[in-house]
């Protein structure tokens, strides 16, 4: 092999791997981008009482562009794995709270998503949903009210990685 088909090689290679590298970079970029403003992703809940990390929601995103949302891991070392939703009073009585849908219906409105629902599996209660990014996309906003927005509570969910 001549010297100069070891350089091209050598260059090749190089090139090879800086335009790898480059594509890891932008995929990286386009991720953190979509995450900053899409809710699509998993997120860890906190608990309204005792402020400790509670669950892991996943919410996907379906076709018509709404978004839903399911417990897919429970954080709380003293639930029982198997815990059922009791309180519900739809399809969803006395079904387990792991895999459970608890969010659906929601919308892309400007800058946030409104028009679903959120259920409590504590208490079984649905309430109207809306709920907006914060902090880069790092942080967000859940807010279930019963008529209008006002008469509700919020949580703030962190996206995990």
């Amino acid at each position: 092999m001549t010297q100069f088909t070891q350089r091209a090689r050598a260059i090749a290679l190089r090139t090879a791997r800086h335009a790898a590298l480059a594509g890891a970079l932008l995929a990286s970029a386009v991720t953190a981008m979509a995450q900053a403003t899409s809710p699509v992703g998993t997120w860890q809940t906190i608990d309204d009482h005792t402020g400790q990390p509670k669950a892991l929601v996943q919410i996907s995103q379906d076709g018509s562009g709404e978004l839903s949302g399911k417990i897919i891991k429970g954080l709380n070392p003293n639930d029982q794995a198997d815990r059922r939703c009791t309180a519900c009073t739809d399809a969803r009585k006395d079904q387990p709270m792991l895999g459970m849908t608890i969010i659906n219906s929601m919308q892309k409105d400007g800058d946030a998503w409104d028009h679903g629902q959120i259920l409590d599996p504590e208490n079984g209660k649905i309430y109207k949903c809306k709920m907006h990014l914060e902090d880069g996309g790092n942080k967000l906003v859940v807010r279930g009210y019963i008529g209008v927005a006002l008469l509700g509570r919020s949580q703030t969910w962190i996206r995990q990685q």
